[in-house]
């Protein structure tokens, strides 16, 4: 049983934590970042210095930045400065001009942004952004755990604010923590109890990431993945289903976002490609099976709180590809749209958690649409075992009898076995001939 409180908790949870995003998450952060410290220095710097770690630098490397045509951190930094702004969160580059693009690429000609690995910094997610201007007036802005949550910003030396990470009072996913303690069966009745117009939001989760996907089919992003799919060589070779327009839909949203397109799509806990993976199996599935509008609400909130639940514990980054957690909520999700209950679920989970952890994460890059796209088929696959009754036993693997602690199994593995993997692929990324 929910209490009012908890409902109230996790409704915070879920609104904190999908939300919408243009572009990359990890190059947008610095460009928030940067784009804060610039309003609080009150003018352009003439030197910007971002000190990054690890992992955002690993999934800054390779992607697009929406609306520029052009690839990595520079671009997103001198945008972000230029251009930003910060009450726009995830979304702080959404006034990007041709013309505010070359004058972004003139302003990296200058030589005046430094881009460096923060070897001090402990967190996974961590952005420390220095700017100063030709007078030698400097601001300063960190932000850490979390893609828009700050915890330090400064101008000349003196904080304007500060916070530290062990007292997360400004953090309202950390407060809906503290009211109540997720797990499977909490999320499962969250999704099933909750009055339907409390949970009205997340039906733009489906609308955005369903447009990203048809928009994707307008151009030619990335690898192309959702097109080919839905080519005729494609429709040949995968037929017309369900499960082929579910890879197809979820490849395009990828393909469009990771090239760098100007479409917004619903994020989950500060990732675009896991709200996509949260999503758009999940609609696919319904619109196909002709569930019900509040079935596939419900549905969509069992998927995207699954993977907050999870994520609450394996943290917004880490060794471990983001489509392992989403497609896991997806899985959850069109399991109850086949008409499977908690037991069913539960199911699901283990076969998912059994299947693809230890899939890595090297960085966000065009051909994160193969990584989203064996994460969803996989989701299918889970969830048509979990309805004839099939489950991967406490015999095999990483597998307990309890769900929570197979999850907590795949999040110790995520996030601390994998370390030393996380540090092999950056070394790896950096040291290419």
């Amino acid at each position: 049983m929910i209490t009012p409180t908890e409902h109230t908790a996790i409704i915070r949870m879920l609104k904190h934590g999908v939300v919408p995003a243009i572009g990359c998450t990890e190059p947008i952060c610095v460009a928030l970042a940067t784009c804060r410290a610039t309003e609080e220095l009150g003018r352009m710097p003439v030197t910007i210095e971002a000190r990054l770690s690890a992992n955002i630098l690993k999934n800054a490397m390779g992607v697009g930045i929406p609306g520029t045509g052009m690839v990595g951190l520079p671009i997103a930094i001198a945008l972000g400065a230029s251009i930003g702004k910060s009450e726009y969160g995830l979304e702080v580059l959404r006034n990007v001009t041709p013309e505010a693009v070359e004058e972004a690429r003139a302003y990296i000609g200058k030589g005046g942004i430094r881009i460096t690995l923060d070897e001090t910094t402990k967190e996974k997610l961590s952005v420390d952004v220095e700017v100063t201007d030709a007078d030698g007036n400097r601001a300063r802005t960190i932000i850490a755990r979390e893609h828009t949550h700050y915890i330090y910003i400064s101008r000349n030396g003196i904080a304007s604010f500060e916070t530290s990470l062990s007292s997360d009072a400004d953090n309202e996913a950390a407060e809906g923590d503290k009211c109540v303690s997720l797990s499977l069966r909490k999320v499962y009745d969250f999704a099933m109890t909750a009055p339907v117009e409390d949970i009205a939001f997340i039906d733009e989760a489906s609308r955005l990431n369903m447009e990203a996907a048809r928009r994707s089919l307008e151009g030619n992003y990335g690898h192309c993945l959702g097109k080919t799919l839905s080519r005729p060589l494609g429709k040949g070779i995968m037929g017309e289903s369900i499960f082929s327009h579910i890879l197809s839909s979820t490849g395009c949203a990828c393909d469009a976002r990771m090239a760098g397109a100007m479409i917004p799509v619903m994020s989950n806990s500060g990732s675009g490609n896991q709200g996509i993976c949260a999503t758009n199996p999940v609609v696919v599935f319904a619109r196909e099976n002709h569930n019900t509008a509040e079935e596939l609400r419900r549905a969509l909130v069992l998927s995207h709180l699954t993977a907050i639940y999870i994520k609450q514990h394996l943290g917004a980054l880490s060794a471990l590809c983001g489509c392992v957690v989403a497609a896991t909520g997806s899985s959850c999700g069109i399991t109850y749209l086949m008409g499977g209950g908690y037991e069913q679920v539960t199911f699901a989970v283990k076969n998912m958690i059994a299947n693809l952890t230890g899939m890595i994460c090297d960085g966000a890059k065009p051909s994160c649409a193969l990584k989203l796209t064996t994460g969803v088929s996989t989701a299918v696959l889970s969830a048509l075992l979990a309805m004839q009754g099939n489950c991967v036993s406490p015999v095999e693997g990483i597998i307990e009898d309890d769900v929570d602690r197979s999850i907590r199994n795949l999040v110790s593995i995520g996030a601390d076995s994998m370390n030393e993997t996380d540090k092999r692929v950056l070394d790896i990324m950096t040291h290419k001939h």
